[in-house]
């Protein structure tokens, strides 16, 4: 079953700025809304679980003007429900999202895309906003860290659960991508002096052949975030983490 187009924007304090949102994926065995997808000529690939999945970054927050439409995941969006946006977390996944300037905590759950704003970890519905105390400001930073899936917990309560692994790789960080193998391999050999496991992998998009410049592989998200730390003192500051 085809997935609607998620609706994801980035906001700030007095206005919202949409993003783009992602194409439908083509069924298959993974659920679509696992399936790679690409924004701003970057491919995201989701993870397969949020198994000791921790960030920290800034939040936004989306509200009337994608009231009524839909999410990636195909729900139709509301803005008065606890929800959020998240470019990697698989969906459904229950997150508690901790606002780091007042302390204030909610866990939401993720059933959209993005944002996909270089910043931003996360997009918050405008009820979780409010709860968090970031619907005035606009943005707010805060940290991320994924619990697992709601089940109830036979006591008319509800507990999280992590799914079983189904684990795609270690992750990477993506550092450029190439219609030219000439130009990857210049990169490639750049990064080589600095970073092992650097390597390049090749994409298909059925019009033409990317070449991808990868660096790593690395067993958490914190090893991953430090990678792209010390990649952006060489000067590549749009770099994203995916996992192989």
């Amino acid at each position: 079953m085809a997935v609607c187009l998620g609706l994801t924007l980035a906001a700030c304090a007095t206005s919202h700025v949409p993003t783009p949102r992602p194409p439908v994926p083509t069924p298959g065995r993974v659920p679509p809304t696992q399936k790679p997808y690409e924004i701003y000529g970057k491919l995201y690939t989701p993870l397969p679980d949020g198994e000791g999945f921790r960030e920290e970054g800034r939040a936004s927050w989306y509200g009337a003007e994608f009231h009524g439409l839909r999410t990636a995941n195909g729900e139709v969006y509301d803005m008065n429900s606890i929800t959020a946006a998240h470019k990697l977390l698989p969906m459904n996944i229950f997150v508690r999202v901790t606002n780091l300037e007042s302390n204030k905590n909610s866990i939401v759950r993720i059933n959209d895309r993005g944002p996909f704003v270089d910043g931003r970890i996360i997009d918050l519905s405008a009820a979780a906003a409010k709860e968090l105390g970031i619907h005035r400001p606009g943005t707010a930073r805060v940290r991320v860290e994924a619990l697992g899936y709601a089940v109830a917990d036979g006591h008319g309560g509800v507990t999280y659960k992590a799914p079983s692994s189904l684990s795609w790789g270690n992750l990477t960080v993506q550092v450029g991508a190439f219609s030219s193998l000439e130009n990857a391999t210049r990169l490639k050999e750049r990064l080589s002096t600095s970073f092992e496991n650097t390597h390049i992998t090749t994409y298909d998009s059925g019009r033409e052949t990317f070449y991808r410049v990868r660096v790593g592989a690395f067993k958490t998200l914190e090893e991953g975030n430090k990678a792209q730390r010390q990649i952006a003192q060489l000067g590549f500051s749009h770099t994203f983490l995916v996992a192989e």
